[in-house]
């Protein structure tokens, strides 16, 4: 949930502590700090809300010091402020660290320290761990870490300075992401790739507890059976100007106009002379052996696979069910060494899903794993592991990934559907057709923005409101009505739209929002007539539709068209229209589009 900053070398370590995490400022924006080790002792400045305001309050501090710490928080163990903020320090101020995760034992342990003489400052569970260190210190920093993690139940990802060892961080992660940057005379931690970007594409992703030392030119790291070991240096391949706005007011817009740029590549990415091919992740007896297929994922992410759960069942004609991953382990799945789960995540360190994963790997399922992030804890769990090539999204709220998630899962399905025989090659070129033209279809709603202000105005002022659709179109609906949620803070609900007579139209009144989606062909006449009913008792309804589709605009108050395409793939492009729609509505009503409150764009808690 939080974002973790640590550097060390012959840089200005405030400077490339802050902008490291303003790059991560969407894992959470509650509050931020930086401890720094200048003249021989640790240094801890930390502010209350977004990260303007420690920014405002370093101003005109200047430190001569080239290592420390950082962090922007995400708040689980005590509300917002400037005393629960990280970084959390030892009662003498000999040691300092910032945490990602949750102690799940941190009450025994707090009791524990209490009766030794420790006094606690804050709330937060994270201040358990510094002092634990501290009580186990006696002259080395690393036995200290190393024992006090033994007693930690949980999750974390630790980056920890002491005043004595000021030529050294160590860090250390379980269940919580961390990785290491390697510069030339510099190394830096962080919980993310973007809040490296600008200093150095090479990086190595720390295993479930290892423990690291990095110095300006070194990096050692330590297993969890103590043994010396090394991982592999990864060079990302997005650029710096990628997690920058480039020009735009804010990453959501620009990541929404990204998204023709990134289907066509996640497209090419598993396209190889007008052929499908994901061979190198699902081999065909495998694909023989699967009789079931479990999508499972949070969130929008829960939203693509439910995008993909039509693929599956409509072009490859496979049995195919979609499950929440906090949900997942607490069902008793059906699994066994005939089911594909398929394990969804943007970041893939979302810990739910993880936690999920490892439950279908225990019962003998195949595990595969769709992200954008190379190296993620999923992607190393999973049996394989498809990346989406939607390069970093910074904005809270995800765009670009859930439609390069979808795409993903469609060309899986054409996969799957021709090893099956249920897909032919004729049928697979039809279907590539389809899909690579929705690059320049979206371009179509993006060159005509200037319809959503007006809609966004009529809506700002609105408390609640409906999203329907039938089929897959209902799927599209949850997403949009989700999106509305995260970032204009008015509360919607989708329903497929047979469903909303069914006891929830006595909701609806004069001027309720309606939100339709109607771009199933074959369902369009039974929508029209669940419009028809809405209308009657006063709804306004604002509808996206096919361009050709006149009786859905006739009975619209305000209609967005989309261009025509198959039915099976048109969720990617309806639900551009419903992103934007959101965004336009968040700014009509003056909020931060890109942090909206109380989330976090990784969610590494359960």
């Amino acid at each position: 949930m939080c974002g973790i900053v640590g550097y060390i070398g012959r840089g200005n370590a405030k400077e490339v502590i802050l902008q490291g995490l303003e790059k991560l400022e969407y894992r959470g924006y509650d509050s931020a700090g930086i401890a720094i080790i200048d003249d021989n002792e640790i240094k801890v400045e930390k502010k209350q809300g977004k990260l303007e305001n420690l920014k405002n309050h370093l101003e005109n501090m200047n430190f001569d010091s080239h290592i420390g710490i950082g962090h922007t928080r995400w708040a689980t163990h005590g509300e917002p402020s400037d005393v629960n903020s990280h970084p959390h320090f030892s009662n003498d101020l000999s040691i300092a660290l910032v945490h990602n995760g949750i102690i799940e034992n941190y009450s025994i342990l707090k009791e524990k320290l209490k009766n030794s003489g420790y006094i606690f400052n804050s709330e937060t569970d994270t201040e358990v761990i510094v002092h634990l260190i501290h009580s186990n210190y006696k002259g080395n920093l690393l036995e200290a870490v190393k024992t006090s993690l033994k007693e930690l139940r949980g999750t974390y990802a630790l980056g920890i300075i002491h005043k004595d060892y000021p030529n050294e961080i160590i860090c250390t992660r379980k269940e919580s992401p961390l990785v290491l940057g390697i510069g030339q005379g510099e190394n830096f931690i962080a919980s993310d790739v973007p809040a490296l970007l600008k200093y150095t594409k090479e990086v190595k992703f720390l295993k479930d507890k290892d423990i690291a030392i990095l110095k300006e030119d070194s990096i050692v790291i330590f297993d969890e059976n103590d043994n010396l070991v090394d991982r592999d240096i990864n060079t990302i391949q997005w650029t710096y100007e990628q997690s920058t706005k480039n020009g735009y007011p804010h990453f959501m817009l620009k990541e929404i106009f990204e998204q023709p740029q990134s289907i066509k590549e996640t497209i090419n990415r598993r396209v190889n002379n007008n052929i499908i091919d994901f061979s190198d992740v699902l081999s065909d007896d495998e694909i023989k052996e699967i009789d079931m297929i479990h999508l499972v994922a949070c969130g929008t992410a829960y939203h693509a696979g439910l995008q993909g759960q039509y693929a599956l069942r409509d072009i490859a004609k496979t049995n195919s069910f979609v499950e929440i991953a906090s949900e997942y382990r607490y069902m008793n799945p059906f699994v066994n060494n005939r089911t594909l789960a398929i394990f969804i995540s943007q970041s893939g360190e979302t810990l739910d899903t993880l936690a999920a994963l490892r439950e279908a790997k225990s019962k003998g399922a195949k595990t595969l794993a769709i992200t954008n992030v190379v190296g993620s804890t999923i992607s190393r769990e999973a049996d394989s592991t498809i990346y989406t090539m939607a390069g970093p999204e910074i904005a809270v709220a995800s765009t670009k990934a859930y439609t390069t998630q979808v795409i993903m899962l469609q060309l899986l399905s054409i996969f799957i559907g021709k090893k099956k025989g249920v897909v032919s090659n004729n049928k697979e070129q039809e279907y590539l057709s389809s899909l690579y033209s929705i690059s320049d279809k979206i371009k179509f709603t993006l060159e005509n923005t200037d319809i959503f202000p007006e809609m966004a105005d009529h809506l700002k002022d609105k408390v609640n409101g409906f999203y329907i659709g039938r089929g897959l179109d209902y799927a599209i609906a949850m997403e949009g009505s989700l999106k509305m949620k995260e970032i204009s803070y008015i509360h919607t609900e989708a329903f497929p739209a047979g469903e909303l007579k069914h006891g929830s139209i006595a909701l609806i009144e004069k001027g309720t929002p309606v939100v339709v989606i109607g771009l199933q062909s074959n369902l369009l006449e039974k929508t029209i007539s669940n419009i028809k009913e809405l209308k009657a008792r006063g709804a306004y309804i604002l509808s996206v539709g096919r361009e050709s589709s006149t009786e859905l605009r006739e009975v619209s108050d305000n209609f967005i068209p989309v261009k025509d395409i198959d039915n099976i793939f048109s969720g990617v492009l309806s639900v551009i229209p419903l992103q934007l729609l959101a965004y336009y509505t968040s700014l009509a009503k003056n909020i931060d589009v890109d942090k909206p409150r109380n989330l976090a764009k990784s969610v590494t808690v359960e």
